[in-house]
């Protein structure tokens, strides 16, 4: 297992997390989780609020013997309207955590204008989240995010934090300038769920397969994010203490791509380039009048028709309209044809006619996120 410096914290994280928001079947199976991760030499638990018993599970994990002093605890709690409301919060995950002290705290899921202005108003909750840090209950302070890029540039410009965890994958890379100024700033960047967000590499279709040979897609995907210097930890959502074994063929492999590895990116990139009609994601054709997140709609159809990764495009497409700031923007199915987008395209997309096809290709119903 390696280990990097996390930005400017100056911990010395595992280049995997586990993410514990998958593990709830039972605390039995949480525990023993936990314990597998720890063994396998990952030192970053990272949890949250919102994920139901994790935070309690945690706990357990720690009370049958996982070494506190041996690992660094994350969790994440939402901006909160005032910061009598966020200390007790945070006085509530310490107690279902069994700790004194919370490692990294990270304001949890800043997507919207709203969120960051409710994040660093005076008076509100970042108030009370330094008084906490000043008390010694909070080591260090970062956010998370599921939000446009133009807000987590802002977000991170804000001096404010010193990580951040934010999705960035070989299948959407669109957060690198993210991570460029993140790396700036000296700030911890996290990944969130590079295995399942990613692409549901997981479960990776034939085509896929076959152009990744012979490394599995989810190390391909894992060696382009740790081969950057400024990424430093991937979470690994694991249900179970079985679900480690496919990341573990990398988990000591730092330093720049292998020739065989760079062959492999490379054949990835062009078959990007041989995709019909491919959405080069350049975002020009926003804001849609019917608020229809067109670059989204059709990355996914890039993906289906491009890699056949059809079950990670109808699983993330379905999500439209059904989750909220974590997932915005409407189906494909409510374009108007107002034209509107049609001259703002730089390679002429016919984007109506590219909308409707993909809604025929990706639509199976109502599908909401894990966590409301």
């Amino acid at each position: 297992m390696l280990y990097r410096r996390f930005g400017k914290t100056d911990l010395r994280l595992s280049v995997f997390t586990f993410g514990a928001m998958r593990y709830l079947a039972s605390k039995e199976n949480a525990v023993h989780t936990v314990k597998e991760a720890v063994r396998l030499g990952i030192n970053h638990l990272e949890t949250a609020r919102g994920y139901g018993e994790s935070e309690k599970f945690l706990g357990a994990a720690f009370r049958a013997g996982v070494p506190r002093d041996k690992v660094y605890v994350t969790t994440k709690i939402p901006p909160t309207p005032d910061g009598e409301t966020m200390r007790r919060q945070i006085e509530e995950s310490l107690s279902r955590l069994g700790i004194d002290r919370i490692d990294i705290f990270d304001l949890h899921g800043i997507n919207t204008r709203e969120h960051l202005e409710l994040s660093v108003r005076k008076n509100g909750c970042l108030d009370a989240i330094r008084r906490a840090m000043a008390e010694g209950l909070i080591g260090h302070l970062g956010f998370s995010t599921h939000g446009p890029l133009p807000l987590i540039l802002d977000t991170i410009a804000t001096g404010e934090f010193e990580s951040v965890n934010l999705h960035y994958y070989y299948f959407n890379q669109r957060n690198a300038p993210a991570v460029e100024l993140a790396h700036r700033l000296d700030m911890g960047v996290f990944i969130i769920s590079p295995t399942d967000k990613g692409g549901q590499l997981f479960k990776p279709p034939a085509r896929l397969v076959e152009l990744c040979a012979p490394y599995t897609p989810i190390a391909v995907n894992h060696r382009f994010l740790l081969c950057d210097p400024r990424v430093h930890t991937l979470s690994l959502g694991a249900a179970n203490a079985a679900e480690f074994a496919p990341h573990l063929a990398v988990a000591d492999l730092g330093g720049p791509l292998s020739a065989e590895e760079a062959a492999i990116i490379a054949r990835l990139d062009r078959q990007f380039r041989e995709i019909p009609s491919a959405c080069e994601q350049c975002y020009q054709c926003l804001p849609c009048p019917e608020a229809i997140h067109i670059p989204e709609v059709l990355r996914l159809r890039n993906l289906a028709v491009g890699f056949e990764m059809d079950d990670f495009a109808r699983y993330r497409y379905n999500m439209f309209g059904n989750a909220g700031h974590w997932f915005p923007g409407t189906k494909a199915n409510s374009c108007t044809e107002c034209g509107d987008c049609l001259p703002r395209c730089p390679v002429g997309l016919d984007i109506p006619a590219l909308l409707g096809q993909t809604h025929q290709m990706l639509h199976q119903g109502e599908r909401k996120r894990l966590w409301g």
